[in-house]
């Protein structure tokens, strides 16, 4: 891909998304604000018991979370250990015990993290009944949570954030479900498959015999992408042919898995009465963007070696259809939301551009981050700028006419350090326990040395941050890897979640605050500055030594 050609893909694509961004922005805000309930909708509330009407307290929204996310993942993980009874198996047998339970905590976490070869582990019924299902449910809660806290900045001494089981429900009914169906067809039309046919056998041109597998793909890449879920049908996910055909296809891709989070500021401004909120949150979200995906391709672009620099850049694990250029484009996407899936294989970048792609994960993801995850992650942020601004200037900081105190900044500071302890702890027990160390350089890694690091690194980021991409080269389908990675991906989600509905119910009891001379004006450039360094500094930089070890290592040999 030229550079022009790249230039006009760029374009193009932040074209679709600013034509987007107001009218599903507005729409996504109706949605969770009307009164009025679909006629499927009444049927489903009637079926579970749920009073469409009512609203819940923070703490029972919350067990309403941990309650349907438990339910989700014990019939995954029987659906998996089932499946060799299960129609559609393709003959494949029971997901082992701790696969089983490494991947059903994957996607009801929407990480997706994948420790095998879909194509020949998991059959259509698990696909479609599981992991399909998984990602519209995963994804309909993490957006369910970032509109209970955008209702924690709109309410006014209220006792109630909303109802998660209506909040769930509008956004799978209304909002996933449609765009899914219509992105499937646009993908079919560009060549991803949609069939039952199983595995084909056929000779190929040079005599040998070789088995394509197919599948209903079209329909699970669809909402892999725009729930920012990421799990591939095939092994090596979007970098597949049969999932993502052309060029053009990738950039459908891209556009998909950046829609949403992309549209919430606008839902953002709306629901708090002041649009401008909204576009000073995406500008700070576009910066971001911006700067990770030319430091990325730049990176790619000058790879250090005479054979890399022959070829005209870093081609290994990078597919022809895309070139660099498709390939870091998608590469600073997926790292930048929650979505984990791939058109390239980011083992195969250089150092540096390894380390841009763990970057992104481990500023919280919230340029545009996941679907609902980037939206609240930017927010908590936000509240730890004003508050730090709060404190140069020596009064109380305020946000949206919300008092910063300390219980709202303590629940703040407790969501930004879960994740780095998380991945941290993972990284570290992984290297300090001897039988464990043995284990995972012995089994696991594929390169020893600083890019050996680098993979588990990877592999701890990406599950603390529920994205599920990861350095190939690893080898994570062992007991302690699935133990490990499983119990950071349940952890990095579900805690964090805690600590933003408790700060949604905190900010929802308070009552407006006048504006005054002194409140900072959280619409203007220099809110927006001050919340990209508070971003830089207070996430990025807290993974700086373990960076060092690393692909810095690495990178600078």
């Amino acid at each position: 891909m030229t550079l022009w050609l790249f230039l006009a893909q760029l374009a193009a694509l932040i074209l679709l998304l600013g034509l987007c961004y107001r009218p599903l922005g507005d729409y996504m805000a109706a949605t969770f604000t009307s009164t009025h309930d679909l006629k499927i909708e009444r049927g489903f509330y009637r079926l579970v018991g749920v009073d469409p009407s009512g609203s819940q307290s923070w703490p029972l929204y919350l067990r309403s979370v941990l309650a349907f996310s438990t339910l989700g993942i014990l019939l995954l993980y029987g659906l998996q250990r089932a499946q060799a009874v299960l129609p559609y198996s393709l003959g494949l047998p029971a997901v082992p015990e701790g696969l089983s339970f490494n991947t059903a905590i994957s996607f009801v976490t929407n990480t997706n993290w994948q420790s095998y070869s879909p194509e020949v582990t998991v059959g259509y019924t698990v696909q479609m009944a599981g992991l399909a299902v998984q990602n519209f449910l995963a994804a309909a809660v993490g957006l369910a949570v970032g509109i209970a806290l955008i209702r924690g900045f709109a309410s006014v001494r209220s006792t109630t954030i909303g109802s998660m089981w209506v909040d769930v429900t509008r956004a799978i009914v209304r909002i996933l479900l449609p765009i899914s169906l219509i992105s499937a067809v646009i993908l079919i039309v560009g060549g991803t498959i949609q069939n039952f046919n199983g595995f084909e056998h056929i000779t190929s041109l040079t005599g040998t015999p070789a088995t394509i597998p197919g599948g209903p793909v079209a329909s699970q890449e669809a909402i892999k992408l725009l729930g920012n879920n990421g799990g591939g049908f095939f092994n090596v996910n979007s970098a597949h042919p049969f999932e993502n055909p052309t060029a053009w296809t990738s950039l459908v891709e891209i556009f998909l898995l950046l829609l949403i989070p992309i549209s919430l500021p606008r839902t953002f401004g709306k629901m708090v009465g002041d649009n401008r909120q909204g576009y000073a949150v995406l500008s700070a979200m576009g910066v971001i963007l911006l700067t990770s995906l030319t430091a990325l391709t730049l990176f790619e672009l000058q790879g250090s070696g005479v054979a890399t620099q022959a070829a005209g850049g870093a081609m290994e694990g990078k597919e022809q259809r895309f070139g660099i250029l498709g390939s870091t484009l998608f590469g600073t996407a997926t790292t930048l939301t929650s979505t984990g899936a791939v058109n390239s294989m980011h083992d195969s970048y250089t150092p540096l551009g390894g380390m841009m792609t763990m970057l992104n994960m481990m500023t919280g993801e919230v340029a545009p981050g996941g679907i609902g995850a980037g939206i609240y992650g930017i927010l908590i942020v936000a509240i730890v700028a004003v508050f730090l601004a709060g404190l140069m200037v020596g009064r109380t900081p305020e946000y949206l006419g919300k008092k910063i105190g300390s219980r709202e900044i303590k629940l703040a500071s407790l969501y930004i350090l879960t994740t780095p302890v998380l991945v941290l702890l993972g990284v570290g027990l992984s290297f300090a326990i001897p039988a464990i160390e043995e284990n995972v350089a012995s089994v696991s890694i594929l390169n020893p040395g600083p890019h050996g690091f680098s993979e588990v690194l990877y592999a701890f980021t990406s599950a603390g941050n529920n994205n599920g991409s990861a350095f190939a080269g690893l080898t994570a389908n062992t007991p302690w890897l699935n133990a490990a990675l499983g119990a950071v991906m349940f952890l990095g989600r579900l805690l964090p979640i805690v600590f933003v509905l408790a700060l949604a119910g905190s900010l929802a009891a308070q009552d407006k605050v006048p504006e005054t001379s002194g409140t900072l004006p959280t619409h203007k450039p220099l809110f927006v500055a001050l919340l990209i360094g508070t971003i830089v500094i207070v996430t990025a930089l807290t993974y700086f030594p373990v960076l060092a070890l690393g692909p810095l290592a690495e990178g600078l040999h």
